[in-house]
């Protein structure tokens, strides 16, 4: 799909693009304070049953005719590799590194997501020119895992929570370009709905599988807990969904430049995690390599 294919985005989806630009920016900490007690698995699970069944119970409400056939299967398989796997291998990388340095890894995204629809038969063709912008931010990235890399090789925390979020990115890129080329008229916020109920069932097995339900439950933590399953899953997972809806794919990655910014300040506030003149200067350049991609990347 080209750009002249877009119809002139409406403020609702602008909106819906800052929602997921910020909130989704708050998330990473939420994931580390609820990791402070609950295991990465737990929480995938109870944070989607959550949040699914509350969107879900809103939609019996109100009457939403439900998808049949395979227009309901589509939207649970691309929530398992979404919100399942994607943020499963977030939640995961929590454990070995902090939530700023996990949003600033993340920042290379638009790089599998232009690069998987590249390969996908249908996607935009890609201007070779822009594999020097994929090389310029993976660049930003081995800065930061480097020095370790030499010293410890992959056992190094920062390379373990680095080479997870590789997998975050490739299954939250693959789901997504899954949903954008599905065409059907089920509500997005439905569409959320049932990505989310799916992804808390099947977690909440596993969990039930591996007898992994106990833990802890402070105040805190039960706090960050509500927070990710209402703002994170429920607005601007919803959020994002219109807006992937209605804007070019592109212009929806935008807010992985807006996210790690709000990471890093709020790990700093809560947690003094540590960023200095490397980590700056590192996502300067993953910065200016996502720019340089999303500017050359579709041939014209």
């Amino acid at each position: 799909m080209s750009r002249d294919d877009y119809p002139v985005p409406t403020s609702a989806a602008w909106w819906s693009l800052a929602a997921v630009s910020f909130f989704w920016g708050t998330t990473y900490l939420g994931i580390r304070i609820a990791l402070e007690s609950i295991p990465p698995l737990v929480l995938v699970a109870s944070r989607f049953l959550l949040s699914g069944g509350l969107i879900l119970t809103f939609a019996l409400w109100r009457k939403w005719p439900m998808p049949r056939a395979s227009a309901f299967w589509w939207p649970v398989g691309t929530g398992l590799l979404t919100l399942g796997a994607g943020n499963y291998c977030l939640t995961l990388a929590e454990t070995h590194i902090p939530s700023g340095l996990a949003a600033l890894f993340i920042t290379v995204a638009p790089f599998w997501m232009i690069g998987t629809d590249m390969i996908i038969p249908g996607g935009d063709r890609v201007n070779p020119k822009a594999f020097i912008g994929m090389l310029i931010g993976f660049a930003g990235a081995v800065w930061l895992v480097g020095p370790e890399a030499l010293q410890s090789g992959i056992s190094g925390s920062t390379v373990k929570g680095f080479l997870i979020l590789q997998g975050s990115c490739f299954t939250w890129s693959l789901g997504s370009i899954l949903q954008k080329r599905r065409s059907d008229k089920t509500n997005p916020i439905l569409v959320g709905a049932i990505q989310q109920m799916s992804v808390g069932i099947c977690f909440g097995i596993f969990c039930l599988f591996r007898q992994d339900w106990s833990f802890q439950l402070s105040p805190r933590v039960l706090g960050a807990v509500i927070y990710l399953a209402l703002f994170g899953s429920i607005v601007a997972y919803s959020a994002y969904l219109y807006a992937l809806k209605h804007l070019p794919l592109a212009i929806v990655s935008i807010y992985t430049y807006i996210n790690p910014v709000v990471a890093v300040t709020l790990g700093w506030l809560f947690y003094r995690e540590e960023f200095g003149i490397k980590e700056l200067s590192a996502m300067l350049v993953i910065f200016s390599g996502v720019w340089l991609v999303k500017k050359l990347s579709i041939s014209t």
